[in-house]
């Protein structure tokens, strides 16, 4: 059974979570289905609702994701001297 908010917890609609996003709905709506964003389905007929600190979470969760890529870019342009500490550094020649 889904969890329930905390009182007061703020609910997002789909839309507004794919405005914050730049994605589109229904691409919202994936990341919900993946586990990727906490959501529920409220009231009658259900509607999509989107707990305002998972959003805060997977905006934290993909700066995080970009902060590794570019390390990672980072060190495969780097040269094993410069790793090691040792021998000619590449582009100080």
């Amino acid at each position: 059974m889904p969890e329930t908010p905390d009182t007061g917890a703020r609910l997002f609609t789909p839309a507004e979570v794919g405005e914050m996003l730049q994605l589109p709905v229904d691409e919202v709506i994936a990341l919900v289905l993946d586990g990727r964003l906490r959501g529920m389905k409220v009231g009658s007929p259900a509607r999509w609702r989107i707990e305002a600190p998972s959003v805060e979470g997977y905006l934290d969760d993909q700066a995080e994701e970009a902060r590794r890529m570019a390390l990672w870019r980072e060190s495969n342009a780097a040269s094993f001297p410069e790793l090691w500490g040792r021998g000619p550094v590449r582009g100080t020649e």
